[in-house]
């Protein structure tokens, strides 16, 4: 099934098996998915790490928070903030194909008080005034069609991230990390957010790594992780446990 919109955005097409819808734009990789028996759950493990920024606050503070993601995706990201965490949810989506797709086969609602998509260039976007200092988690997942490599990735882009983040937010990227773009990715993250308040994840099997950064570098203890994680895993189902296997500072 494809949509056609913009001659200079890729075309937008879904593919399902048995159990899971794909979204792809214009070419087969995989650009987000929904089980369709769990429309607002995140079946992709990576996609799943990108909530690790809720190891480093308090639970019951969750659903006063705001949530801000770039690229759209499957909506997995949005919807989860939007249902499961019931947070203030703002995405922004370059695409209006995208937007299409999601609302009519990903099961994205519609904009309401806690929930709208804004079509525009991320880039541009982010440095709007109105959204300095005002979210508490910012994912980035902005591939190209292609996905070869992060479409936004220098460090004045993400110290604009930073900037729209409050003070104890944290920002998730998805980076591929056996490309040869994710050192310079790491490193641009590094030079906005400083080398302390930076962790990552190690390599998915497909190679995705998953990189955290915290406006204010707030490293919690080892005990403090896995207290959060119990938490995490028992309220909303993400495998927090599992994460800290495979989590750690990059300083």
């Amino acid at each position: 099934m494809t949509a056609r919109g913009d001659s200079a955005l890729p075309e937008v097409s879904i593919s399902e098996d048995s159990e899971v819808r794909f979204l792809h734009l214009g070419t087969e990789w995989i650009q987000g998915s929904m089980l369709l028996d769990a429309p607002f759950d995140i079946e992709l493990d990576y996609v799943q790490r990108m909530m690790a920024w809720l190891l480093f606050i308090e639970p019951d503070s969750v659903p006063r928070r705001r949530a801000l993601q770039l690229g759209l995706g499957s909506a997995a990201l949005t919807k989860f903030h939007f249902k499961k965490l019931r947070m203030d949810t703002t995405a922004i989506e370059i695409n209006p194909q995208v937007l299409a797709v999601c609302r009519q086969w990903f099961k994205l609602p519609s904009d309401g008080p806690r929930l709208r998509v804004i079509l525009a260039d991320a880039g541009v976007e982010i440095r709007r005034a109105e959204h300095a200092d005002r979210f508490d988690a910012l994912q980035v997942d902005l591939y190209d069609h292609e996905a070869a490599a992060p479409v936004l990735d220098s460090p004045d882009f993400y110290a604009d991230c930073r900037s729209a983040l409050t003070d104890d937010g944290a920002m998730t990227v998805n980076l591929f990390g056996r490309h040869a773009s994710y050192e310079r990715s790491l490193q641009s993250i590094c030079a906005a957010f400083g080398e302390d308040a930076v962790w990552a994840f190690k390599p998915t099997r497909e190679g995705n790594t998953i990189v955290l950064a915290q406006r204010t570098p707030s490293p919690p203890t080892r005990m403090q992780l896995l207290a959060r994680a119990e938490e995490v895993q028992s309220r909303w189902g993400l495998p927090a446990v599992k994460w800290l296997k495979i989590f750690k500072s990059a300083a």
